[in-house]
This record gives C-alpha cells, structure tokens and sequence, in this order.
C-alpha cells in the first residue's frame, strides 16, 4: 500500500497535534487543578472552624439557659401550689366551697352560708381555667370587710368579683349580701373552645 502525498501530510498534522494536545495536558493539569483544590480545602477548614466556634458559644451559654429554665420551673411551681385542686370543675368548686366555709368559721360571729350557686367553669388564658360561684351572707358591714380580707389572704388563688348588697335590716343591723368569688384552676377542667383542641 502506499501513501499519497496527502495522506502523508495528515498523519503529519496529526502528530503534531497531538503532540501539542499532550504537552499541553501535562503542563496545565497539575499547577491549575491541584492549586484549586488546596485553596478549596483551606475555605472549608476555616468555614468549619468559624461554625465549630458558634457551637462552642452556644454550649457556654447552655448551662446557663438550663439554670434559668429551672428557676422559672421552680417559680412556677410554687406559684401553681396555689391552684383550686381537683379532677373535675366540679370538684374544684366544691373545694372553693369548702374554703369559703372555713372563712365563714373563722369569723366571730361565725358567718353561715344560706344559699350557693355554681357558675360554668370558663378558660382563663392558655394555661388556666377559673371556677366561679356566689354565695349568699347575712352579715355587718365590718363582718363583710373581714370576710372579704381573710378571703384575699388564702393561699389558694382566689378573688372577689362582685359584691352586691340587699337592703339593710336597721334592728340587727344586718345585710343580706352575695359575694361572687372566682378560684384559679388548671386548663384541663375547662371545656374546650369550639375548634380549638383541648390541651
């Protein structure tokens, strides 16, 4: 077989070209493609450092969001010992009741309760709910005033939240009187609003 002048010329061209393709490869294969990939690693080591020194900052203040946490626990705690107990709402009015009475004792003369009415138990907040009910007095003014102030010192959480007065008796120099009084409660022995699930 023989080559033509034409075929010669490119077997020629192709070797040269291909000789230029390699030289090429060698020389900027190693100093262009290692140099990227070392300024590539230094970005990330730094990168990981910064991040490593924001989670070393928010361990060091972990301990001090735990103690905080506790503390507002404890505080809640104690504040919630003050809450009307009970597994139902009924229960818990029957235990405001039964602190009410005890107030009534305590009086001299001792104060007696002659009528009582429960009012629904109602949501107070997200957390709470409230217990309410009215009770009838026959009593002096001053007994009234005592009655009330003894009520407030309890450590229960309860108020006073409305007072009303019937008309006055001149001879016994008496009352009739219905004091509406509210006790704190947990959530749970609320209903729940419609379309809010209960908690």
């Amino acid at each position: 077989m023989t080559l033509q002048q034409r075929d010669k010329r490119a077997l020629i061209g192709l070797g040269a070209a291909s000789a230029l393709m390699l030289l090429y490869w060698i020389s900027g294969s190693p100093s262009g493609g290692s140099g990227r990939k070392i300024a590539a690693a230094v970005d990330s080591v730094d990168r990981e450092e910064r991040h490593l020194a924001g989670l070393r900052k928010q361990i060091a203040t972990l301990n001090g969001k735990e103690a905080v946490l506790k503390q507002a626990s404890a505080e809640l705690a104690q504040r919630e010992k003050g809450l009307i107990p009970g597994d139902t709402a009924e229960q818990a009015q029957a235990q405001l009741l039964e602190i009410l009475k005890r107030i009534g004792k305590d009086q001299s003369p001792p104060l007696e309760i002659r009528q009582v009415e429960l009012a629904p138990p109602q949501p107070y907040g997200d957390a709470y709910g409230v217990v309410t009910l009215a009770v009838n007095l026959d009593c002096r003014i001053e007994e009234l005033v005592n009655f009330l102030a003894q009520a407030g010192a309890q450590p229960e959480i309860i108020s006073t939240d409305e007072v009303r007065f019937g008309a006055s008796r001149p001879k016994e120099k008496t009352m009739p009187i219905r004091v509406t009084v509210s006790g704190l409660v947990a959530r749970r022995l609320t209903p729940a609003k419609k379309g809010i699930p209960s908690l």
